[in-house]
């Protein structure tokens, strides 16, 4: 059963990683007193380095989102399907068949 776990772990760390980056440079950002939009790079200096070019590629990474929800999602249904048919078989099994593994 963990391997159900890891992979739903997996599957949902898949769907919703594009927008991590995307909240650590609004959060770097917003802390800093700096512009983020998709509209370009605007300069953020911090300790005297210009992370702007950095916020504002880590910001548009969002947009790879559009194409990872919806492969999650599709995985997703898959992991219910293999996790129901998985339960339905091992419910179906008689207990002697359950002990030995068959």
């Amino acid at each position: 059963m963990s391997r159900y776990f890891t992979a739903l772990a997996l599957i949902l760390l898949f769907a919703v990683a594009p927008f991590i980056p995307v909240v650590i440079a609004g959060t770097v950002a917003s802390a800093n007193g700096c512009r983020l939009d998709e509209a370009g790079a605007y300069p953020c200096v911090i300790f005297g380095h210009d992370f702007g070019g950095l916020l504002a590629a880590m910001g548009v990474l969002g947009w790879a989102g559009l194409l990872t929800i919806p492969i999650g999602a599709c995985l997703l249904c898959v992991w219910c399907a293999v996790l129901l048919f998985h339960l339905v078989r091992r419910k179906g099994q008689s207990p002697s068949q359950e002990s030995t593994g068959e």
